[in-house]
């Protein structure tokens, strides 16, 4: 496998064979790693000195199902920490299948100039001027690329919003239909491609590159048994392809845990229009698609084709975090308004959570009424105007809380929380607040623990046991988000006879012996980096602490607030 280093300084490219100490990483380990290594933790995140890194999993272009994950990291202007921020479609197989471990972004172009990236079948990359592209939105600039690169491409890029160097901006993606609907979101990761001149990355989806596999035949039979076992789980094989992760819709809301109106109430009255079961039938009756399959090696089919009335594309995937907030956190219940809502910041390039939460606190402040999704339209659509409000919005919570002087603002080191409150669920209070990336649910994700719905068996409103349950989660995906897994085909390594099969294939592919320590130590190893680099970027202990709006203001209906202290938060991690 191989590094390609791209420094858009000077618009050269070399490409050299993975050092070993990287060998046997890939994805958050190897981004996150690099960037520990190579980025002043004091670097301005949108100036020459950060770098963004992309990085298919460990896994990424074997045999395995569900292991179509692109890690993408470096410095976030958003946070001020380091970020990896995860995205699905074709883009990582791709990369994976012509041989590269990393693409290194360097440096900064004049600031006159735009490039893309192409890197083609045989390998080679160059760099392209597309000054003309500058500006452009991901839907019509993936048609051009399309129309003028040929379809065989896949497509990573940035939209208005990165160009313009918001703070929430993404990374799109393109996924199997070539639709750039797929998001690295979170972290304004999209910036940083932004300020480095590179609009789009295009890698050619026909490489031939076999992955380096020490003992491939061990290597197959043990995925074999994996993609057994996600087909025959009634979450990853039943419930997902049919409802998408909208099923989390009905549950979450029932416990509670659902942030309604910029996070007042735990309870949405408008939850049963805006369900999984809802949106499945409204797609079914108008001719969508329920069950899409938006990734490449994806055996779940979990994506969804929403259109509209007349059964024309909207957007895919619909899924559970933007419909939360997009439609609970900002009161709104109409499913077709959050669609549109979908679209719109796929296509300018916009983390949907983050915007969602920067519109509910506007919305909080009284500059619109909660459950508008016109209004919300509108000021999605603002962001590229210029305007003060639409640099606002584009630029996350924290800058519509400053804007409004609104002291109501759920963010975490600068970054929402996700659809989970943390006074309903207090595991996932610990992982806001202690995740290195600010508040994030993937980090850390103990729903299923918490909640007796999914089979849970701890208390979910109490501090017991919450701590050392996300310490142990947030080790584990670091080490899940490494190699390159579906977040949602983890089905495969629910058990103890799952794990196995897993370290089996990490050590049929790196050819050394891997255990259940080795993952620990996978994970730990990553998240160390992280840390230590937060450190040195200034990061405190009071970091790693919960707004307090959450302990201070009971949750209805069940008038919870969070009860972990911050001193049992800054005790998490021992390293």
């Amino acid at each position: 496998m191989r590094f390609l280093r791209v420094n858009m300084t000077d618009q050269s490219i070399h490409i050299e064979n993975v050092p070993e100490i990287y060998r046997t990483l890939g994805g958050r380990a190897l981004t996150s790693t690099l960037v520990q290594a190579e980025v002043p933790a004091t670097a301005d995140p949108l100036g020459p000195g950060n770098k963004l890194v992309f990085a298919p999993g460990y896994f990424t272009g074997t045999p395995l199902v569900n292991t179509s994950r692109l890690s993408v990291g470096g410095k976030s202007p958003l946070t001020g920490g380091i970020k990896e921020s995860n995205v699905g479609g074709t883009v990582a197989f791709s990369l994976a299948r012509l041989g590269f471990a990393a693409v290194i972004v360097e440096g900064q172009a004049p600031a006159d100039k735009t490039f893309l990236l192409s890197i083609d079948a045989d390998g080679t990359a160059s760099l392209i001027e597309a000054g003309h592209l500058r500006g452009m939105r991901t839907y019509a600039l993936a048609a051009e690329l399309h129309r003028q690169y040929g379809e065989k491409k896949s497509i990573t890029c940035t939209g208005p919003a990165g160009d313009m160097q918001l703070l929430a901006a993404s990374v799109q993606s393109t996924d199997l239909d070539g639709r750039p609907c797929r998001a690295a979101g979170r972290g304004g990761l999209g910036a940083v491609m932004g300020s480095k001149g590179l609009k789009a990355m295009l890698v050619d989806m026909g490489g031939k590159t076999a992955a380096e596999l020490a003992d491939p035949e061990s290597f197959r039979n043990a995925s074999k048994a994996y993609a057994k076992a996600v087909r025959e789980d009634e979450f990853s094989g039943q419930i997902l392809p049919e409802l998408g992760t909208a099923a989390l819709v009905e549950p979450i809301n029932a416990a509670g845990a659902f942030p309604t109106r910029n996070a007042r109430v735990g309870q949405f009255e408008g939850a049963e229009k805006i369900s999984g079961e809802a949106m499945a039938e409204l797609i079914k009756s108008r001719g969508g698609q329920t069950t899409h399959k938006g990734c490449s090696q994806c055996i779940i089919d979990c994506s969804n084709v929403f259109v509209d009335k007349k059964g024309e594309y909207v957007t895919s995937s619909l899924e559970y975090e933007t419909i939360w907030s997009m439609g609970g956190m900002i009161g709104n219940d109409d499913l077709d308004s959050i669609a549109r809502l979908d679209f719109l910041c796929d296509d300018i390039g916009l983390d949907t959570m983050s915007t969602g939460v920067a519109i509910g606190i506007a919305m909080d402040a009284g500059y619109r009424q909660f459950g508008d999704g016109a209004a919300a339209i509108a000021l999605v659509e603002e962001v590229i105007s210029g305007s003060e409000i639409g640099r606002a919005i584009g630029n996350g919570p924290d800058a519509v809380g400053r804007h409004f002087n609104h002291d109501r603002v759920p963010t975490v080191k600068g970054q929402s929380i996700a659809a989970y409150d943390p006074r309903a669920i207090q595991g996932m209070a610990v992982t806001y607040a202690t995740s290195p990336m600010g508040g994030d649910h993937t980090a850390g994700w103990v729903v299923a623990q918490n909640l007796e719905a999914f089979g849970g068996t701890i208390a979910p409103m109490e501090a017991e046991g919450q701590v050392e349950l996300s310490r142990d989660a947030q080790i584990h995906m670091a080490a899940v988000d490494s190699v390159g897994i579906c977040d949602f085909a983890q089905s495969g390594l629910a058990t103890e006879e799952g794990m196995g099969t897993v370290h089996r294939m990490y050590a049929a592919k790196s050819g050394r012996p891997f255990s259940s320590d080795d993952w620990k130590a996978l994970g730990e190893k990553v998240l160390k980096a992280e840390r230590a680099f937060n450190r040195a970027a200034g990061f405190t202990a009071k970091d790693d602490h919960l707004p307090r709006m959450f302990y201070t203001e009971p949750l209805p209906p069940y008038n919870a607030v969070v009860k972990v202290t911050d001193e049992a938060m800054e005790a998490t991690f021992g390293f």
